[in-house]
């Protein structure tokens, strides 16, 4: 391996080959002056000391220990693959699966792939449990913690499977289970929040934030693992849908593109500090629809059978069977 000296050396060296290969092919040029560029002398070990007292001190402040380990996002991508390939084998594992090879090929998916969760947990359990319990401690931990998880995965499929057939049902655009499952970003979603909700949980907060942010790079969707989301749920289009910690949905509930289930305003200690934890979301009773770009925020309940219209900006309760519109912002 080089250090940055010897790969600068080697780059300045190569930059002077090329100029007097390109001198002897064209002599013509030799007869301009070239000056010569500015060097500048870093102090390199003195900026990496630097560098290193920084992180020591804001990594005490943060995490209160020595711990530097922490879950790999590379990791986890490969882990809700790999879990979405064996809910799912034909669509996102083999195509060319039958059924004497389907049940292999969802085993040896498994092992690879829980095999890589317990040591992601054992990271995540150690970034958020400093001080408290040993390596051997929280290795025990995280096994336990993810064959409990992977107790769950038929319920998480069959929970789902319900969300499919919502879309299926909700969108007159949808042909296919098929295609809502490869081509529709809100499903891409909400399978890797049932993931995450399940580790959440099973008492690890911080890997199910990890799955959850790489759910709203891959699809623009912001669900916080710590919502509690009932059967049959279906997001249409999906983009810029924000659903808070505390939110609570119930079965058959249907968002559209850019609702925001969010908290209405922050409480605060006696010194100012935030309050973390405290229920601050909506909650969204069975059969709702929620159209595109609504804003619901506050702890308040939205009643069953209710339909919220468009740009509604909502911080109070409405009653079942309401029909709140943007122009009228009122119960019907």
């Amino acid at each position: 391996m080089y250090t940055f000296d010897q790969i600068t050396s080697r780059a300045v060296r190569s930059k002077a080959n090329c100029l007097g290969d390109f001198l002897i092919k064209n002599p013509s040029m030799r007869l301009h002056s070239f000056s010569q560029a500015p060097t500048t002398d870093l102090d390199l070990n003195q900026l990496v000391q630097a560098l290193r007292q920084s992180r020591e001190l804001t990594h005490k402040v943060r995490h209160k220990g020595s711990v530097r380990e922490l879950p790999s996002r590379e990791a986890l991508a490969q882990i809700v693959q790999g879990l979405t390939a064996a809910l799912f084998p034909t669509h996102y594992g083999d195509t060319d699966l039958n059924d004497s090879t389907i049940d292999f090929y969802v085993g040896q998916t498994l092992n690879r792939t829980l095999t890589l969760l317990v040591e992601q947990v054992r990271r995540g359990l150690r970034f958020t449990a400093i001080g408290e319990e040993d390596d051997p401690a929280l290795s025990d931990k995280a096994l336990c913690i993810t064959r409990s998880f992977a107790d769950k995965l038929p319920h998480i499929r069959g929970l789902i499977v319900s969300d499919l057939q919502a879309a299926l049902d909700g969108d007159p655009a949808a042909s296919s289970i098929s295609e809502i499952l490869l081509c529709y970003p809100g499903i891409t979603a909400i399978i890797h929040y049932r993931l995450a909700h399940a580790l959440y949980q099973l008492g690890n907060p911080f890997l199910a934030r990890l799955i959850s942010d790489i759910a709203h790079s891959r699809t623009g969707v912001d669900i916080h693992p710590g919502a509690q989301i009932g059967a049959a749920f279906f997001i249409d289009h999906g983009t810029g849908v924000v659903i808070g910690e505390t939110t609570i949905i119930g079965e058959r509930v249907r968002l559209y593109q850019a609702v925001t289930l969010g908290a209405k305003r922050f409480a605060t200690d006696e010194n100012d500090r935030l309050l973390k934890g405290y229920a601050r979301h909506p909650i969204v009773e069975d059969d709702v629809v929620i159209y595109a770009g609504a804003t619901v925020l506050g702890r308040i309940t939205v009643g069953k059978g209710s339909s919220i219209g468009g740009n509604v900006w909502l911080t109070h309760s409405v009653p079942p069977d309401s029909s709140i519109t943007q122009a009228l912002n009122r119960t019907s």
